[in-house]
């Protein structure tokens, strides 16, 4: 393996931090930003939403509902495991990851993350990010229960 590629993975695992990180915080734009601009996340059995404004208003509607429902200090924590690198070449890089949630519920829910991710000067953006719970609890904060 060369160094660039190796730099290149540390990139890629910075960006799928600062996508949780800022999810589970709150500071959606921040989240936002780890896409390209006109990047895309495709939620198994929803519609895709396209570029940086739509992921924000979604995710907006989503943790708006935990902080309305939870009677209690809502949390919020997303823990990624298994990075796989699929690919990875100087212009993308395919990876693979599973997410476990906690929140004021406990186990939430789990699944998995499909990522195609481009560089942007000194960082990788995610250019496409594929969503698929697996299992949501009943009682779900965030998540449609499994069926």
């Amino acid at each position: 393996m060369e160094i660039w590629e190796l730099v290149a993975r540390e990139h890629i695992r910075d960006t799928l931090a600062r996508y949780n990180w800022s999810g589970d915080a709150g500071p959606l734009y921040d989240l936002a930003d780890t896409f390209c601009a006109d990047g895309v996340l495709e939620i198994r059995g929803l519609e895709p939403l396209r570029g940086r404004s739509e992921i924000v208003a979604f995710l907006r509607g989503v943790t708006g509902s935990i902080t309305v429902s939870a009677g209690v200090k809502p949390i919020v924590r997303h823990n990624v495991a298994n990075v796989l690198f699929n690919e990875v070449t100087r212009d993308h890089a395919q990876v693979s990851c599973y997410f476990t949630v906690v929140t004021h519920i406990g186990l939430d829910h789990v699944g998995r993350y499909r990522d195609t991710l481009v560089p942007d000067g000194d960082t990788w953006l995610i250019k496409h990010r594929n969503v698929s719970t697996d299992w949501a609890a009943p009682d779900s904060a965030m998540a449609r229960p499994s069926r």
